[in-house]
């Protein structure tokens, strides 16, 4: 028996103790990774599998079923990256969505037992975030808080938007298109590159239900151009919905292009509309802050009942509002020299591994559809391009991106607890 081949099979306990298996034992749970190893063994015993497959046919077992969403380690350097789900969120916010997984109070009064206002703890603290605000709204996304401002105000009227502004959201989504759905009539003004306040002045009738201001936070213009502030627009005689897209409530030193809900408001807005998945590095919620009477007219529309969020949204949105620190603020405003620091000591692990690796400047960016053009110096890890493939399929999956014929792993967006599985996760694509 000394030559059977059998004698060679990885006890089960060893196999469970495996570090590639750690990623599968959260997802799946310990039984059913021990079933998948056990699974793996007796098709080597039954000559099967070689001993050398065992763990690699429990780890295919165990690969996520296509409807799975799967955990990604983002090494793209692209902060709000729409593809891999734009802001991850903090873990007070992952706190709240698993304590709201259950019954929780969202629309009862625990002190009365009598039904309560919809979320009205998170509604509170958007409230307190922006004091600019009389009253506040949330609904299920950035595109639906506009459209349920053009439903409910400017329904069979017109809507005045300069041509600077008819932006394309994203997926061949365009702001017309999803506006004239809502049974609104567009009345485009200015020229591409140049608007003046003389423009909406001349636009503005009796049919006029309100100006739309819409900050192209995707795209720049640059050159010959000029645009009209909100606070010109609110000298007109309608009023003046703006979209800040990008969803920075307060002033940020890091983003002076980007506009804020609370100068907006302070310069005369109705209305202003915001994304929660952005630069608020929330939840995905469309975020609606006015005068009280405004945003009372747009919550009893009955359209509102269609776009409400649900108590997972509501529960993570506060988390965020209340304990403002998230992964999103963290990554915009990573230390360049840490982050060199961390970049030097992965690629020394990867070259002491026998791995061709670098260190490189990188720049990220916000992404999201937010501050174009802005650049975040930073490093990266500078890898053979084709190690791409492999990471990306492996568990945990890594993403990083592909630049001049190499593969780079940019640490910005990676959490500094996960650089040890990032170089595991190289050090396995390379085995």
């Amino acid at each position: 028996m000394t030559g059977d081949p059998r004698r060679h099979i990885p006890r089960t306990d060893t196999l469970l103790a495996d570090p590639r298996l750690s990623e599968a034992h959260r997802l799946f749970g310990a039984g059913v990774v021990k079933e998948a190893v056990r699974e793996a063994q007796q098709r080597a015993r039954d000559g099967r599998l070689k001993p050398a497959e065992v763990l690699p046919a429990a780890l295919a077992a165990l690969s996520p079923p296509p409807a799975l969403l799967r955990r990604v380690i983002n090494a793209t350097g692209v902060v709000l990256h729409t593809n891999l789900g734009r802001a991850p969120l903090s873990a007070a916010a992952v706190e709240a969505v698993t304590a709201a997984a259950g019954y929780v109070d969202i629309e009862y009064d625990v002190t009365t037992g009598a039904r309560a206002r919809r979320g009205r703890s998170a509604l509170d603290a958007l409230r307190a975030a922006v004091p600019d605000a009389g009253d506040v709204h949330v609904v299920n996304n950035g595109a639906a808080a506009i459209v349920l401002a053009a439903t409910a105000l400017a329904a069979r009227q017109e809507i005045v938007v300069a041509r600077s502004e008819m932006v394309e959201i994203g997926d061949g989504f365009r702001l017309h298109e999803l506006l004239a759905s809502t049974g609104a009539r567009l009345r485009e003004v200015g020229a591409t590159n140049r608007t003046h306040l003389r423009d909406y002045a001349e636009a503005v009738g009796p049919r006029t239900g309100f100006i739309l201001k819409v900050h192209p936070s995707n795209f720049r213009i640059e050159g010959f151009t000029s645009a009209v502030g909100v606070a010109e627009l609110a000298g007109l005689p309608v009023p003046v919905v703006a979209d800040i897209g990008s969803g920075l409530l307060r002033p940020e030193p890091l983003l002076p292009d980007e506009p804020d809900a609370a100068t907006w408001l302070r310069e005369g807005a109705t209305v202003v509309t915001a994304s929660g998945d952005k630069l608020l590095g929330g939840p995905q919620a469309g975020l609606l802050l006015g005068g009280h009477e405004v945003i009372e007219t747009l919550r009893r529309h009955p359209l509102a009942r269609a776009l409400r969020v649900d108590k997972l949204t509501l529960a993570a949105l506060e988390a965020t509002l209340r304990r403002p620190v998230t992964p999103t603020t963290s990554a915009l405003n990573a230390d360049e020299g840490q982050l060199r620091e961390r970049a030097s000591k992965l690629a020394a692990r990867l070259v002491g591994s026998g791995i061709a690796a670098t260190v490189t400047p990188s720049d990220g960016v916000v992404g999201g559809g937010s501050a174009p053009g802005l650049r975040l110096p930073g490093w990266a890890v500078r890898l053979p391009s084709g190690l791409a493939e492999p990471l990306r399929h492996g568990i945990p999956c890594v993403v990083g991106r592909v630049h001049d014929g190499h593969f780079l792993l940019d640490l910005r967006c990676v959490p500094l607890a996960e650089d040890d599985a990032v170089a595991e996760a190289v050090e396995r694509a390379c085995s």
